[in-house]
């Protein structure tokens, strides 16, 4: 039986699900997942301080399985039309590749949720020592590079019928 984890940019699906205007229920997407007998479910996403929603919502991931990985957003000022506004960012690309990496001598198949073109480097490596990694978001948000280096590409619009919060 291969060995399989899934790993979750939850910004990058933050996003993906906005554009999209529909939430996935993740109980939903682990029984479409999980036929393939995945490992671990990995969750990794930013913190404002004081988020109580965020909390519970990853109380309730906690509670169905997933493992979580958190840090602080940071809180960065842009100047727009001189007007000065903020924005809050945490990224996850280097905690998420070396996730990958030290645990890929184990791993046959790796699912990552992220349309983000960042990762493109790492699936063509992990491709080129054979690993299938498979990759699911939004036709609305995935990079072009991602699809040309994928095993697999499954879009959320695909499965909506599957995994959609009702």
């Amino acid at each position: 039986m291969k060995k399989l984890k899934t790993y979750i940019d939850g910004a990058n699906i933050f996003y993906a699900q906005k554009k999209l205007g529909w939430t996935i229920d993740w109980k939903k997407a682990k029984l479409y997942f999980d036929e393939d007998g995945i490992a671990e479910w990995r969750y990794y996403v930013g913190i404002k301080e004081g988020d109580e929603k965020m909390r519970k919502y990853l109380k309730y991931l906690d509670i169905i399985g997933f493992n979580i990985s958190t840090k602080p957003l940071k809180k960065i000022k842009i100047t727009n039309d001189k007007k000065l506004n903020f924005i809050y960012k945490a990224n996850f690309d280097v905690e998420i590749t070396a996730d990958i990496l030290l645990e890929k001598s184990d791993l046959d198949k790796i699912i990552i949720f992220s349309g983000d073109s960042d990762f493109q480097y790492l699936i063509k490596k992990l491709k080129d020592i054979g690993k299938d990694v498979i990759i699911v978001a939004s036709k609305k948000t995935m990079s072009w590079e991602l699809k040309l280096v994928a095993s697999k590409v499954v879009y959320l619009e695909d499965i909506k019928d599957r995994i959609m919060r009702k």
